[in-house]
């Protein structure tokens, strides 16, 4: 009985993984073309910003944390605390379209993917903390 129980968890594990996996490809692509749309300065992304106010440095900027992400998105040690920092940069995007008055799907959906892949991933991420003695 507890072999059954131990293969059902093993698998729920590994379709858990797998999940992660497909999330995390998927925020690559996303965010390497975000990011790579920012810093070539799509026109797009400078009106975007535009609207925002806040100036086109802020377009560097986050492109830049963004390729960021997709970099340690890549890296298995990294991926959840990659994942953690495309949340925050999420969360300050769902913000802002807020209060310029341009809701995003988009990145409602990002912001939701990123927070699955943290959450999945937090051991990596805590195993990046220095031991308590």
């Amino acid at each position: 009985m507890s072999g059954i129980r131990r293969s059902a968890v093993e698998g729920t594990g590994r379709a858990a993984d797998i999940a992660l996996r497909v999330f995390q490809a998927l925020l690559v692509l996303v965010f390497l073309a975000a990011g790579a749309a920012k810093l070539a300065g799509a026109e797009a992304m400078v009106e975007a910003f535009d609207q925002i106010g806040a100036g086109q440095w802020l377009r560097y900027f986050v492109g830049c944390l963004e390729l960021l992400g997709v970099i340690g998105l890549l890296v298995p040690r990294l991926v959840g605390l990659a994942a953690l920092g495309l949340v925050g940069l999420m969360v300050g995007a769902v913000i802002t379209n807020l209060v310029i008055d341009a809701f995003s799907l988009l990145a409602v959906i990002l912001l939701l993917l990123s927070t699955v892949v943290a959450w999945g991933r937090r051991d990596r991420t805590r195993a990046l903390l220095p031991q308590q003695q």
